[in-house]
Order: C-alpha cells, then sequence, then structure tokens
C-alpha cells in the first residue's frame, strides 16, 4: 500500500491534475485563515449552499486538513434534506393510491416519512414505485402505460427546475393526460436571505454552488453582496477549484470587499442559462414554499401556473396526512448550519447510513452522511 496516499486529503492530491498547485493552494489557504483569526480571535464562517460541495469537501479530505482554520458551515442545499416532513408523509400516501406509477431519484426512496418510507410502500404494501434517472423517462413510462396514472416527485433546485419544465413540454407534446409532476421545489436565493436574516448562525461569506449558478448566474447572487454585504465565491467540485475558491473568499473577507467571483467560468456564465429560466417561467411560477424545520419561506419554490394545471398531481391526487411523527433527529438544525452532524444524539448509534431516521443520512448529498463516510474521528 502506499502510504503517502492514505488520508482522503492526500489521495485527492495525488489525484489531481495538479498536484504541486493544490499543496500550495492549501498551504496559502492555511496562511490566510490564520491571519483571519489573528485579527478576529476565531476562524472565518464560511458556508457552502450546495450538498455537492458538503459531499466534496468531505471525501476530498479539504474540510477535515481546515479543522480549526476555517470554520466550514454545511447549509441547506441537499433537496431531498430541506424537503418539509409533511411533503414526504403527502409522498407516500401518494404512493399507496391504487393505478398509480410513482417515479421519483433514488434518494427519495428511502426518505423516512412518518409512518415508513416510499421503500417500504414499495416492499410491503406493493406500491409502484420506479427509481428514474431523468423525469423524461417518467414521461416515457406514461406513454407506455396509458391505463395508469403516472407521477414523477418533482424534488430540486434550479438545477432539477428547468429538467422537470421540459418533461411537461415533452408531455405537452405528446398529449399524454396520464403524466403529472408532484411539485416540491426549492430556490436558493429565498432561503440564503432567510438564513441571512434569521441570524441563528454566523455567515461571513458563501461558497456558492456551481451547478445552480450554471442556471442562475453570477448575476443571481449579487444580492449577497449588494444588499447583505457579504462576499460568494462560485465554485467547481474538484480539490483545486474548493481550495482555490475558499483562498478568493478568504482575500476578500480580508480586504473587506463584498463582491461575488466566479470561479468556475468554464461552465457558469455571468447571466447563467436564459433559455433554462424561460422554460421554467413558461410553466411555473415562484409560491411560498414549506422547508424542513424553517417553516414556510415566501415565494421559495415554484409550482405549476393555472394553465398547466392538468399536469399537477397535488391538484390531481389530492392527500391529506396528519402532524408529522416528532422523533430525537436534529436534521433540521443541521442544513441550518446551527449544528455539525454528529452533535445530533442519533448520529452514528442509532442513525446510520444503513438504518438512517433522518434525510440527512440518507441522501448522498447529505451532511450526515458525508460526515459518517468522511469524518467521523
Amino acid at each position: 500500500m502506499d502510504t503517502a496516499v492514505r488520508s482522503p486529503l492526500a489521495a485527492a492530491l495525488a489525484q489531481t491534475k495538479d498536484p504541486v498547485l493544490a499543496r500550495r493552494l492549501l498551504d496559502r489557504v492555511k496562511d490566510l485563515a490564520e491571519r483571519f483569526i489573528a485579527r478576529h480571535g476565531r476562524p472565518a464562517a464560511i458556508m457552502e449552499v450546495c450538498g455537492s460541495h458538503t459531499h466534496a469537501l468531505a471525501e476530498t479530505g479539504v474540510k477535515d486538513a481546515l479543522r480549526g482554520a476555517v470554520r466550514l458551515i454545511s447549509g441547506p442545499g441537499c433537496p431531498v434534506c430541506v424537503t418539509d416532513q409533511a411533503e414526504i408523509d403527502a409522498m407516500i400516501a401518494l404512493a399507496e393510491g391504487q393505478g398509480r406509477i410513482i417515479a421519483t431519484f433514488g434518494d427519495m426512496l428511502r426518505v423516512p416519512g412518518s409512518r415508513g418510507s416510499l421503500m417500504k410502500a414499495k416492499v410491503e404494501k406493493g406500491a409502484d414505485v420506479r427509481v428514474v434517472y431523468s423525469p423524461s423517462d417518467a414521461v416515457r413510462i406514461a406513454a407506455e402505460h396509458p391505463d395508469r396514472e403516472v407521477i414523477f416527485l418533482g424534488v430540486g433546485f434550479e438545477t432539477t427546475i428547468p429538467i422537470l419544465a421540459a418533461a411537461v413540454a415533452e408531455a405537452e407534446a405528446l398529449g399524454l393526460r396520464n403524466f403529472s409532476l408532484w411539485m416540491s421545489t426549492n430556490l436558493v436565493e429565498p432561503v440564503m436571505r432567510h438564513l441571512l436574516e434569521s441570524g441563528e448562525v454566523r455567515i461571513d461569506g458563501f461558497l456558492l454552488p456551481g451547478h445552480v449558478a450554471t442556471v442562475i448566474g453570477r448575476q443571481g447572487f449579487l444580492f449577497l453582496a449588494e444588499e447583505y454585504r457579504k462576499p460568494g465565491v462560485i465554485a467547481g467540485f474538484e480539490v483545486n477549484e474548493l481550495l482555490s475558491s475558499l483562498y478568493l473568499l478568504l482575500e476578500l473577507l480580508l480586504a473587506g470587499r463584498a463582491e461575488v467571483l466566479n470561479n468556475y467560468p468554464s461552465v457558469v456564465r455571468e447571466d447563467g442559462n436564459p433559455a433554462a429560466r424561460r422554460l421554467m417561467e413558461r410553466y411555473f411560477v415562484p409560491v411560498d414554499q414549506p422547508w424542513r424545520e424553517m417553516g414556510i419561506i415566501p415565494q421559495s419554490g415554484m409550482d405549476f401556473r393555472e394553465a398547466y394545471a392538468r399536469f399537477d398531481a397535488k391538484r390531481k391526487f389530492p392527500v391529506r396526512v396528519g402532524k408529522p411523527k416528532p422523533t430525537a433527529c436534529r436534521c433540521g438544525e443541521v442544513i441550518r448550519g446551527l449544528i455539525e452532524p454528529d452533535a445530533c444524539p442519533l448520529f452514528g448509534r442509532a442513525c446510520t447510513p444503513e438504518h438512517a431516521i433522518g434525510p440527512c443520512m440518507v441522501s448522498s448529498e447529505g451532511a450526515c452522511a458525508a460526515h459518517y463516510k468522511y469524518l467521523r474521528a
């Protein structure tokens, strides 16, 4: 075994295209972090608002390497994790109805509801729940089964919403009457505003989501600097992209400059993807949306325009569920950046990836899953 590649960070540095640059970046990030601590008496508090960043920071070992130097906070960037518990319960109840095919991304299958999960409904109650790779797959299933109602569970941020809209456009073009979406989508800007205005957690700056930025562009995050005087850097997902973005963010903080920088220019444009946004706006409008343990955040989700109500599963199949059953799971505090995953009394004990009690342990983008796999002591 190569002893030089023992830690996740060592492995990531060995595999990067420019390991020398990566090591220099890490040293420089640490140097700037020490300067911030000397000036402010505490580490810089930087929140990543992207589940993929949460996973990448843990998997590459960057978060562990910067422990004590930079406070990297996992925010509400995991779509499955932020979905309100009552919504999860409603999806499970929907799946138990007769004559329905539920199509979903794989992460949703094991998310615990108040009484079971989609997986349990499938295995124990015979619900027809199918994992697909794209909403377009659900449209195909609807075309193949004209006698069955096919509902796709539309969970996701701006990265996913245009794909949902494209599926509706495809179903519309095919004249399908048995295809619908259960919309439970989330928008990044409103929840970032909510976090900053709640004051629950100190945030000095943001590592901004590269995937969402491909749709809304750098312009979509300018409100951070212009209204809240907070800097942000749009980052990619490789170790050098993460380290260089943290370096730029610490530079901004030390200089006292509230700016939004695009450190992912090969993918993210200034105005993002206007065509994708037009497609979203053709079918959907912003609506007030419930978030897990954050209540209803105004205009933080998207739902169907009235003209396309025939594709709205919530109108076609009204489902009533009771108040969600409370548990000791502290996922709601994890996604708000209030605690680290291992502060939850269930973490690594009653709650593990094999027996998850909360969505933060189920999802591949969840902070608890990343912490369990890469950051446990």
